[in-house]
């Protein structure tokens, strides 16, 4: 439950801010442009919290908080006094109405290369980009080896575990063949392409990396920690051994070792373990024993832990941030277009949508994770609510900035029929699409 309420605390606080930038884009440009504006509010429904600025705008917050909106003078929804008529919305020039219609989604990209500027600055802790593949796979079958740092993906550099596998998902979804640069754990760097043009079409994300078979390699076999009292530690090994073999058994990585130990010991408790020091090779003798960590089950341990994942992390100064914010959104906004192009073309499949539970287990993870990584995620899901909107979809802001290029062709407003007609395709679509997305989060939970 702690889970399910923490996931309900940040969604709330992820709409409640971007929701509120979004309609303070299309308030602050409306007063600009001599607009008044009657009510500012943030969700929908009856209000539960409201009051009367000094511009005589009503501002509220409503019961139902999965959107917002700003309500202006419009003559199309009653009598306009007289003496308001200048201040009317549909009285402007069509420059200034989309102008306002615009302001939403382009203060939500601004909130994007804001949030991305602070986390770049603040730093976003990470863990170097270095992998494994699963034997048989076809990262294996394409020369990734244990060990290999990505240097770089198609051309770009990439630094750390994250911006490579975003490189990877958004590559997977165009199913496209993949240039990597690695160098392995030799120091020799080699050119290596993965053939994601092999992939069946259709496929999920997550389907998509189970063939792939790329994976964070597993710390190399070294005691980092050795319990004093325990097993280890009694047997005589110190901290930096290296473990080469558990009962003549070879091991590669230190997640080898976690599974040989309670594997052989379930067999006699009485371990061999061979390891070098300092580069000579020895033998000890160790015996297991039974014991549970941390409220875990009872398991086989002889109290060694082993070294954590290479740590890096994204800081920048403030200068320098700013370019990469840039940058950051630059290639976020063409991956979502790539991604919305492939989906309407078939090429990608539409259960990668995710909708409001999906976008609230992410925020309460992401908020677990620090502020630098919920500063990205509120960054990517303010840039997706901004490209969403420009679509050319009816009752969206981009539904309305078409009907007002219509009129700068014709020289006249768009029809009232034609605008209706509209609404109940924008309807039609969006509930489409609600109900997808919100289909795709229930059909994750079952199957998880």
């Amino acid at each position: 439950m702690t889970s399910f309420f923490g996931s309900v605390f940040w969604l709330l606080v992820t709409l409640g801010v971007l929701v509120t930038f979004h309609e303070f884009g299309h308030y602050w440009v409306a007063r600009r442009c001599g607009v008044k504006v009657l009510r500012f509010s943030v969700g929908f429904g009856n209000a539960i919290w409201k009051r009367i600025g000094r511009d005589g705008t009503e501002y509220q917050i409503g019961a139902i908080p999965l959107g917002g909106y700003v309500k202006m003078l419009d003559a199309r929804e009653g009598e306009v006094d007289p003496a308001l008529r200048d201040q009317e919305f549909t009285g402007k020039p069509v420059w200034k109405r989309i102008a306002i219609v615009a302001a939403g989604p382009g203060f939500n990209l601004i909130f994007t290369l804001a949030a991305f500027w602070v986390m770049f600055m603040l730093g976003r802790p990470d863990v170097a980009p270095i992998v494994t593949a699963v034997p048989h796979s076809m990262a294996a079958e394409a020369g990734i080896q244990p060990g290999d740092r990505i240097l770089s993906i198609d051309g770009r550099t990439v630094g750390t575990l994250t911006d490579a596998m975003d490189s990877v998902v958004n590559a997977l979804l165009g199913r496209t063949p993949l240039p990597l640069t690695v160098r392995g754990s030799d120091g020799r760097s080699r050119q290596l392409v993965l053939p994601l043009e092999q992939l069946p079409a259709g496929q999920t994300v997550d389907q998509y990396l189970k063939e792939l078979g790329l994976d964070l390699a597993p710390p190399p076999a070294i005691a980092a920690i050795v319990m004093p009292g325990k097993p280890a530690a009694l047997a005589g090994m110190q901290g930096g051994d290296r473990i080469v073999a558990v009962n003549g058994q070879p091991v590669a990585d230190y997640a080898v070792f976690q599974k040989l130990v309670p594997a052989e010991a379930v067999k006699s408790p009485h371990l061999q373990l061979a390891i070098e020091r300092a580069g000579k090779p020895m033998l000890l003798a160790v015996d297991a024993q039974r014991e549970s960590l941390q409220g875990q089950p009872v398991k086989w341990v002889i109290g060694v832990g082993g070294p954590e994942p290479e740590q890096v992390t994204l800081r920048y100064g403030p200068i320098r941030a700013f370019g990469a914010s840039l940058q950051a959104t630059w290639r976020n906004t063409a991956q979502t277009f790539n991604l919305i192009g492939k989906m309407v073309s078939g090429q990608a499949s539409t259960n990668n949508l995710s909708g409001v539970i999906g976008i609230a287990q992410v925020a309460n993870q992401s908020a677990s994770m620090g502020l630098p990584w919920f500063l990205q995620f509120l960054a990517l899901i303010s840039l997706s609510l901004a490209i969403l909107n420009l679509l050319p979809i009816p009752l969206l802001d981009g539904g309305h900035l078409l009907y007002y290029l219509v009129e700068l062709v014709k020289g006249s407003p768009v029809s009232e029929q034609v605008m209706i007609v509209g609404q109940y395709i924008g309807l039609a679509l969006l509930f489409s699409l609600m109900g997808l997305a919100f289909y795709n989060d229930i059909h994750r939970m079952l199957l998880s």
